[in-house]
């Protein structure tokens, strides 16, 4: 028996997308909101937990399977009430089980892997090498040198692991109390653009890339990537970062020296480093295989507890709070495509050039190019503007790209106990994102 038209399903599950889109922008609301009440207390705790960006969908993704529950129970009812019992059941399981979460498990993995000790500390020191090279004051040279190097070794280390190993080296050497509100959105709004564009040198690190590049033929040449979009970005990731650099150059100025860690820690040993970057290539290598990285991570877990003189706590709650913002987005963006492929199939290439990055915002980039590649009989134009659009809006909002959740989570406390708002967001991502536009428009492929 039918548990509801598709019709049905589908429209509910746009209103509830576009609560979820609207619940991001109401998140300091909800934190006002939770001071009104004791602290301890229900009200309270209800309110904070509202206020959670990395909540959001999975919250409204919950109330999406519940109405898909009582759907099917009320269709059933008349066959008994235990038989509508499970017949509601065995229906949400089979929509959950038809999804693919494969990337929210896998940006869980990489982002409680890469927030580890050995690795931040092997991230600073690449970062501090290239920093020395910059002919400009310490400070501000590791600045550019972070937010250049961090995301283009998103295109090897993937994007989710690029983010939170930047995310957290700037929360420990830039974000303090002496900086302005405003170079901490500046900051953020370039971080997210440049960690979207920035994993196009290959076609296995950006989300958006990778759920297209088997089906359109970018994985057949190990090059296309760096001669059709990865030259571009580094370009823009390298001269956004250094005009972002210039503009707050009164707060860049002066030399540098790395915020000392947990001094009861010991600095990790060469070996323990080897073995975390080699789990890590593991976990990239089978990134499309859950079982595979999963059982990794676990032998992963057992060795930083048998290394625990050299390890910071591994990062699980702020890991899993994003995957599970992920996991939301997937059971919500599933029915999406009834407005989205028409959508696609209606604008010619500039027009989706412009629309893939402004769509990009509202929805998260890989949803959109998966559902485009669904589609039937596109130019390779198209599929390049497509794709370019998906990467070069992933900065506007903390929805448009897989690891911004990761990089807000580590990074939202400094903005205050309201967080960081959607439209400073926004607007923080403006110049970098319109600098992307040119580029991918306007460069040519090698």
């Amino acid at each position: 028996m039918e548990t509801t038209s598709p019709t049905t399903l589908q429209l509910v599950g746009t209103i509830m997308f576009v609560l979820a889109v609207l619940h991001t922008f109401l998140v300091k609301k909800f934190a006002h909101i939770a001071h009104k009440y004791p602290q301890g207390s229900v009200g309270e705790n209800f309110f904070h937990f509202m206020a959670e960006v990395e909540v959001v969908f999975g919250f409204w993704a919950g109330l999406f399977i519940l109405f898909m529950y009582f759907q099917s129970f009320l269709h059933s009812i008349a066959e008994g009430f235990g038989h509508a019992m499970s017949h509601a059941a065995h229906e949400s399981v089979v929509y959950l089980e038809s999804l693919n979460f494969t990337e929210p498990a896998f940006v869980f993995v990489i982002m409680a892997m890469a927030g580890t000790r050995p690795i931040i500390k092997l991230s600073e020191k690449m970062i501090v090498a290239v920093s020395k090279l910059i002919p400009i004051p310490g400070r501000m040279a590791f600045y550019i040198s972070t937010l250049v190097m961090g995301p283009l070794l998103g295109s090897f280390i993937t994007e989710p692991a690029a983010m939170t190993v930047t995310a957290i080296i700037l929360l420990k050497n830039f974000y303090s109390k002496e900086m302005s509100l405003k170079f901490k959105y500046a900051t953020i709004g370039l971080l997210f653009v440049n960690v979207s564009i920035g994993g196009t040198l290959t076609y296995f690190a950006a989300p958006p890339v990778l759920m297209v590049a088997q089906k359109w033929g970018f994985d057949q040449d190990f090059f296309f990537m760096i001669k059709t979009f990865g030259y571009k970005a580094a370009i823009v990731v390298f001269l956004s970062a250094i005009g972002t650099a210039i503009y707050f150059k009164k707060e860049l100025q002066g030399a540098f020296e790395l915020r000392k860690d947990n001094n009861e820690k010991m600095l990790p040993p060469w070996w323990v480093t080897f073995f975390h970057v080699f789990f890590l290539f593991l976990v990239v290598f089978h990134s499309h295989h859950m079982v595979a990285f999963l059982g990794l991570f676990l032998f992963f877990l057992g060795f930083t507890k048998v290394t625990d003189e050299y390890q910071d706590s591994v990062k699980l709650k702020e890991s899993l709070l994003v995957g599970f913002f992920l996991g939301g987005l997937v059971t919500l963006g599933a029915q999406q495509q009834w407005w989205l492929q028409p959508l696609i199939t209606s604008m010619d290439s500039i027009a989706l050039f412009l629309g893939a990055t402004g769509l990009t915002a509202i929805t998260d980039n890989a949803a959109l190019t998966y559902l485009g590649s669904l589609v039937e009989g596109l130019s390779d134009t198209s599929k390049y503007y497509l794709v370019a659009g998906a990467v070069t809006g992933g900065g506007l909002t903390v929805i448009a790209n897989a690891p911004n959740p990761a990089g807000y989570g580590i990074l939202k406390d400094s903005f205050g106990s309201e967080g960081v708002s959607p439209l400073g967001l926004l607007v923080a991502g403006i110049a970098p994102t319109l600098l992307a536009l040119l580029a991918f428009h306007f460069l040519p492929n090698l």
